[in-house]
């Protein structure tokens, strides 16, 4: 035990070497480097299974999720809640619920406030998104909004499993095994549903809503795979496509796809690399990147873009992505300019990453480690 503590505080001193070799030592565009702050241990000597309630925390709330713990640490790396994960669990920015596979009820926590929603047979699963509670069915085929008293307040039956959600402005959409995209309001109504075709295998493997549910991202199909972006109509709750992309080879999995940098650009998984789209210039690029993406930066703001890629014999990359939205390369292609500037190799079974505001945390073994993005 004491070798494997040795081993784990050894790789993070040797990547917070890296990190400060390529980006302190040597300034990214626009002068921003990455400043290191805080490092905390997760195993903090606390009561049994949970937090210091008389040791303070303030400012900006991490919650994070790495191997068997699981919480909220604050800007300065102090623990809100910081506890050894004993079943599932599913974390928002403001509130945690951990639930077995056959739980009767489910207790969701508001770590802001320290109460507690009781959610009677519940009769499924918990998902916590854009502020809000809901059910997914048992079976995969129903979801439930609930309360801040643990009713239920609206519930609808899909057609088939749910594959893909997502949550943003007061709507809801998914995706389900039969390749439908479904967009509900605040009361639980459809107001829009979408088929896309074009695939020999109807599927939604990621969906994503934009923060004023404007627009919508989708990764639909197996062979061909495609990546569609649908935009509102004014005035109407319609929506419709105004761009798509064939990805060649495709996934048989969820994908990742997120809206970042205040809607500006949609990140996108694709075989190979990621896929980044400007919605403002209507372009795009495909970026080339090696292993699989374990974790990836859901802020991208001012044009920063962190991943985390994983690979053999938990090999781990940080990597580190610079675009220039407003220029490109050539008239006729159309390349948006990015430069990797940050490539930090580290070796953890477990990984976290997560970004709000300036501040930069990353977990790898049993140890959270933040940075401060500057601009010098």
């Amino acid at each position: 035990m004491a070798q494997e503590s040795k081993k784990i505080t050894f790789i993070i001193i040797i990547l917070i070497f890296i990190i400060y070799f390529f980006a302190a030592a040597r300034p990214i565009p626009r002068e921003t480097v990455l400043a290191y702050k805080w490092a905390s241990s997760l195993k903090t000597e606390l009561t049994e299974n949970d937090q210091d309630k008389d040791k303070p925390w303030s400012g900006d709330l991490i919650p994070f999720n790495l191997g068997s713990y699981f919480g909220f640490a604050d800007s300065s790396g102090n623990f809100a809640l910081n506890r050894i994960r004993t079943d599932d669990i599913y974390l928002s920015r403001n509130m945690w619920t951990e639930y077995g596979a056959e739980s009767e009820n489910i207790t969701v926590n508001n770590i802001l406030n320290e109460s507690e929603i009781i959610i009677e047979n519940a009769g499924g699963y918990p998902i916590l998104l854009d502020n809000r509670i809901f059910i997914l069915g048992s079976e995969q085929n129903s979801l439930s909004e609930i309360d801040n008293k643990g009713n239920v307040l609206w519930t609808y039956e899909f057609g088939a499993p749910l594959t893909a959600i997502d949550a943003a402005s007061g709507l809801v959409v998914t995706g389900s095994l039969d390749g439908l995209v479904e967009v509900f309001n605040s009361r639980g109504e459809r107001i829009f549903y979408f088929d896309p075709n074009g695939s020999r295998y109807s599927i939604i493997l990621g969906c994503a809503v934009s923060r004023d549910g404007s627009r919508i991202g989708i990764i639909s199909g197996i062979d061909q795979q495609r990546f569609l972006l649908l935009e509102r109509l004014d005035n109407i709750g319609d929506y419709k496509v105004i761009y798509h992309e064939y990805l060649d080879t495709g996934f048989r999995r969820p994908v990742h796809i997120l809206f970042v940098d205040n809607d500006q650009h949609i990140i996108y998984e694709r075989m190979g690399g990621i896929g980044y789209y400007n919605i403002r210039s209507r372009r795009g690029i495909n970026i080339p990147l090696e292993g699989e993406i374990t974790a990836i930066d859901e802020s991208g703001d001012n044009g920063l873009l962190f991943l985390i890629t994983s690979h053999a014999n938990l090999l781990k990359k940080l990597v580190g992505i610079k675009f220039s939205p407003n220029r490109f390369l050539g008239r006729l292609s159309g390349t948006a300019v990015h430069t990797v500037f940050l490539e930090a190799s580290f070796n953890s079974a477990d990984v976290f990453m997560k970004r709000e505001g300036s501040m930069f945390v990353i977990g790898g073994g049993t140890t959270l480690i933040s940075f401060d993005l500057e601009e010098k």
